[in-house]
């Protein structure tokens, strides 16, 4: 006779009863995504008109510093109280100035961001020099005799910190280094602290890898590398986990108050190792490339884009990130709000 699985002794806690129906399931769910845990990574370009759509991230846009305002204002509407600010100057060069010029696109946008909502969404700024070289780098470029080019890591940590004064000058809440050089962390803070901002938070991209995710992203920056290089001698190899507690700890020490993994998807045991060992809190940047293979995916007619986006959403927030930056930020926002995201 066949045997009755309900009557044949399985434990009481079988978890398939927790699963009946979705009412339980929510109940029961150890893992939630919250839009007030998302950031929004937005992109301001200089001298254009109208908000011009990224080819390779649909849905993403270089926005002017109006439209920029108008689309930040709605995301806080929507509940999204964070995002991060990278700019696409119209010209630049060997040291990345506009990076740090007052003037620089981002500083404007964040002076006007600032007294259009005051402390009601965090202004965070991305601290790097990439978008603003004209060699694609993420620092000062030298050349050794030997090796061919270089990026000077101390000479580039003096820039970056002039770049976080004037990004707090002009209103950012959180400066956020990327460029992943040895003690950027403490020149920064030092920095910050010797022209009056000891109040801003650094949130550091600790462990961020020398990834192949990142195309779309530098289409909407208009980054390309002079001589077809690569940034492996900076950036991490993703063929290594340890290291990347090393990173951490040395930003934390540095004075550090929150730490990011990038890229997010593919990284999930990093995230989970950091979590593990750090207390303070953990972002992680769902990447350009994971974002477009979503929406690529999705126009092909081969996965649910809902329900795989949200998929990866719950992956990293139950990896242990606290904060996600993700391009799905707005999407997830108005579908948590009963809105038609269609």
């Amino acid at each position: 006779m066949p045997v009755d699985a309900a009557t044949a002794g399985y434990p009481a806690h079988r978890p398939r009863r927790l699963r009946t129906t979705a009412a339980m399931r929510d109940l029961v769910a150890e893992t939630r995504v919250d839009t007030a845990d998302l950031i929004a990574p937005l992109f301001v370009r200089e001298s254009i008109d109208a908000p011009i759509e990224i080819e390779s991230l649909p849905g993403v846009y270089q926005d002017t510093v109006d439209s920029l305002r108008r689309r930040v204002a709605g995301l806080a509407d929507l509940g999204v109280k964070a995002i991060m600010l990278f700019g696409v100057p119209t010209t630049k060069d060997a040291v990345g100035s506009g990076a740090f010029d007052p003037d620089g696109i981002v500083q404007v946008a964040l002076r006007q961001l600032r007294a259009d909502l005051g402390d009601d969404v965090v202004l965070m700024a991305d601290l790097c020099v990439d978008e603003y070289t004209d060699h694609g780098h993420c620092g000062i470029v030298r050349d050794d005799g030997r090796s061919g080019a270089y990026v000077d890591n101390d000479a580039t940590i003096e820039v970056y910190a002039k770049a976080a004064v004037a990004q707090a000058d002009a209103g950012a809440h959180v400066v956020a280094p990327s460029g992943m050089m040895d003690g950027q962390v403490g020149a920064i803070r030092r920095a910050l602290d010797e022209h009056g901002h000891a109040a801003i938070p650094i949130l550091a991209y600790a462990a961020k890898y020398a990834s192949g995710l990142y195309g779309p992203f530098r289409d909407a920056v208009d980054v390309e590398i002079v001589g077809g290089g690569d940034r492996k001698g900076y950036q991490q190899d993703p063929r290594n986990a340890r290291e990347a507690l090393v990173e951490v700890r040395a930003d934390l020490e540095q004075g550090a108050d929150m730490v990011m993994v990038k890229p997010a998807l593919a990284y999930l045991d990093i995230i989970h190792e950091v979590r593990r060992h750090v207390d303070v809190p953990l972002a992680a940047y769902h990447v350009s490339g994971e974002y477009s293979m979503i929406k690529a995916a999705s126009a092909n007619g081969w996965i649910d884009h809902d329900a795989v986006a949200t998929e990866h959403l719950t992956a990293i927030k139950r990896a242990g990130a606290d904060l996600i930056l993700t391009y799905f930020a707005g999407w997830f926002a108005e579908r948590a709000a009963g809105k038609d995201t269609t």
